[in-house]
């Protein structure tokens, strides 16, 4: 059903923009860099992460694209920790003990079937 998938791809474009705005606002809270992982952590899955993840078991992202610009505002958020902004996306992930987005909707996808 074309008419689907476009309406769906617009609500992942849409959603992608969001996050990318409120990405933008917490660029501007001074000091973000010197935030402590815990704290950053917070602040990413409110402020961006529930843009990324809302109703993701609806729309389920299954073209590789659409989850590779998922992933790069994840990656891009990231980045804004100063402890670890030079080390590789999963190593950041790992210190700031933040899962895919992948593997957040996969497990989401299992939560639903089973």
């Amino acid at each position: 059903m074309k008419d689907l998938e476009v309406t769906i791809d617009k609500h992942i474009n849409n959603k992608m923009n969001t996050a990318y705005q409120m990405l933008g606002i917490a660029t501007r809270i001074k000091d973000i860099s010197n935030l402590t992982p815990d704290s950053f952590v917070v602040l990413y899955k409110a402020m961006i992460c529930s843009h990324l993840e809302y109703a993701v078991s609806v729309w389920n992202p299954h073209h590789q694209s659409l989850i590779e610009k998922l992933e790069n505002v994840q990656k891009r958020t990231t980045k804004l920790v100063i402890n670890v902004k030079k080390l590789h996306y999963e190593e950041r992930l790992r210190r700031l003990k933040i899962s895919t987005l992948k593997y957040e909707k996969d497990k989401r996808r299992y939560d639903i079937i089973v």
